[in-house]
């Protein structure tokens, strides 16, 4: 085995852009390989990788390739222009020949056994929904994969998924189409039988929208299932901020109520584990001891936040004047 072999580890593993094509409108699709072209870690559908980009950022995107390639990844990267900065620098950067680290592959969207399978995509939403509508094909699962965009031509990967071995699965749907042709969910959810699960990934809003339709038509919310590709914007701090207390070193410090609590223990020269940024992958979770946290992030299950045991200090605030944490 070549030491450039990739494995996955505490550290990362490095990779190579071997193909980059554009796959739609504002959307870039990556192959990754490693640089021996050896076998890359497993992942499973739905899973995504850290990428650790040249700007020093690092994002979270989802791996869109079958799972049961072993030697390449494929990522769909949308340029947001209102974004941080991580969606550019990819743009511009990650051409044929350039080498990166990656982290991971995790999963926190994972599949589970059901006797059908709904996938319900908003934009670059698509991309998780790709390896699962793979691997349910692989399974000889049933499924459908409904794929909602503004118009064809910023639908990313739309052609690669009608031409599929599924491709008969794969319903369409466009802001510009026809009345008849849009995205209508009360009709999709009322002739889904028991038993089935959902899964929606895309902007906030969108899947709003169609967890909304789905908890109408009586769906349980344990078979709906979710993938943020970015937090809600953080409301407003209600006073005039909280202090942090650092158990393990006794420090204090306090959280003006116009920062984060990572931008306060950054000033204060605490160095924070970061990726999202939104409250979303949970790399900079910290354990609470005492105090009662504003839970803001997307991280963490409805039952974890009510234990009030973990918080994530990138957008989570305080209800209490004063939290306690394990760091």
């Amino acid at each position: 085995m070549s030491d450039e072999h990739a494995t996955a580890g505490g550290d990362g593993f490095d990779v190579v852009v071997t193909r980059r094509e554009a796959a739609a409108e504002g959307v870039i699709n990556l192959e990754l390989q490693a640089p021996d072209g050896g076998e890359l870690p497993l992942f499973t559908a739905g899973a995504h990788v850290d990428v650790h980009l040249p700007n020093g950022t690092v994002r979270q995107y989802s791996l869109c390739n079958p799972p049961h390639e072993r030697t390449r990844y494929e990522l769909g990267i949308l340029l947001e222009p209102d974004g941080r900065g991580g969606s550019r620098c990819a743009h511009e950067h990650l051409t044929v020949g350039a080498r990166l680290r990656l982290g991971g592959p995790r999963n926190q969207f994972p599949l589970a056994e059901a006797p059908h399978t709904v996938l319900v995509a908003g934009g670059i939403g698509v991309t998780p929904l790709m390896s699962m509508a793979a691997e349910l094909h692989a399974r000889g699962a049933s499924f459908e994969l409904h794929y909602c965009a503004r118009t064809p031509a910023r639908a990313a990967f739309l052609e690669r998924l009608r031409c599929a071995p599924f491709g008969a699965r794969v319903h369409s749907h466009f802001d510009d189409g026809l009345p008849a042709q849009r995205f209508d969910p009360a009709r999709l959810f009322a002739g889904v039988g028991d038993g089935a699960r959902l899964y929606v990934c895309g902007p906030a809003g969108f899947m709003g929208f169609v967890t909304g339709a789905a908890a109408e038509a009586g769906w349980p919310e344990a078979r709906v299932h979710l993938e943020h590709f970015a937090g809600a914007a953080a409301p407003a701090a209600e006073d005039g901020g909280f202090d942090v207390a650092l158990a393990r070193s006794g420090r204090v410090i306090h959280v003006g109520p116009e920062e984060t609590v990572v931008e306060a223990l950054t000033a204060g020269g605490v160095e924070v584990p970061l990726s999202c940024e939104q409250g979303i992958c949970g790399t900079c979770a910290m354990r609470v001891l005492d105090g009662e946290p504003d839970h803001r992030d997307m991280h963490f299950s409805d039952e974890e936040r009510a234990s009030g045991g973990w918080f994530t200090p990138c957008c989570s605030r305080a209800h209490s004047p004063r939290l306690v944490l394990d760091f």
